[in-house]
């Protein structure tokens, strides 16, 4: 399958903070980029309707692209449906998961914030990780709606209310306990596309982990040895491609922009 491309899936654009990486490892990859826009936001929505939307949707986009890869840039579609996905297709697929274990191998204060969404958040998922690799932490949870909508704002152009963002992150410093937070987790892939912004209003000494680095090395892993096309499109999916939509596309600049 030398000609098949990379498959990334997410609710909206987040995942491209896992593209970002991917393709500083892999410049010739052909990449398909596939946005759930009709299912937007996944963090709302109930584990049910994620469950069964996530396996029908990639099967649709697997016999469409014939991918050789699937990665599922989405905290939350993954702690939820990853294993199903996975039975499901016939390809090798790639999850993300919060970044906990780095986090705590970051951490002094040995406080951690894991930001989200809420239905990520809430994950047994996140219980286990946090028992395996930060069992000396104390690991505090915030999930944000908002902060998925800012990201989106943001890559069509609109620039984050500094503001909004501290109140955001609140959510996670005003808990009981949060004043000590040093690192905090990217939980959601969206949210490394505010990180500039949300570490300009966090207080001084709290870094941001993200599972972005580890994805792409595991892709490349994963493709080692294959051969890539000398010349390729990469394509962005919506699954509904309103005006909205194609205000997002035109400010990402994908050579072809196509509704699923």
């Amino acid at each position: 399958m030398d000609s098949g491309p990379i498959l990334f899936f997410d609710s909206g654009v987040g995942g491209l903070s896992v593209v970002a990486p991917t393709r500083a490892l892999l410049p010739r990859a052909p990449i398909v980029y596939a946005a759930d826009s009709a299912g937007f936001p996944y963090g709302t929505r109930s584990e049910a309707e994620i469950a069964a939307r996530v396996p029908a949707l990639l099967g649709r986009l697997v016999e469409r692209y014939r991918p050789r890869l699937v990665v599922i840039a989405c905290n939350t579609a993954s702690t939820i449906a990853l294993a199903a996905v996975r039975a499901a297709l016939d390809v090798a697929v790639v999850g993300t998961v919060p970044a906990i274990k780095p986090a705590a191998a970051m951490s002094r204060s040995r406080v951690i914030g894991v930001l989200g969404t809420a239905a990520t958040v809430r994950q047994p998922y996140v219980d286990d990780l946090a028992a395996r690799f930060a069992r000396d932490c104390t690991v505090l949870r915030y999930g944000s709606a908002a902060l998925v909508e800012m990201a989106e704002a943001k890559l069509a152009g609109d620039a984050p209310d500094p503001a909004a963002l501290a109140r955001e992150l609140d959510g996670l410093f005003a808990q009981a306990g949060g004043a000590a937070i040093d690192v905090i987790v990217n939980a959601c892939t969206h949210f490394p596309l505010l990180e500039a912004e949300m570490a300009a209003v966090a207080p001084a000494g709290v870094r941001f982990v993200d599972g972005g680095p580890g994805i792409a090395r595991r892709v490349a892993h994963l493709t080692a040895g294959q051969l890539w096309p000398a010349q390729a499109e990469d394509v962005l999916v919506f699954t509904r491609l309103g005006d909205a939509e194609r205000r997002l596309a035109a400010a990402l600049g994908f050579a072809r922009i196509e509704a699923l």
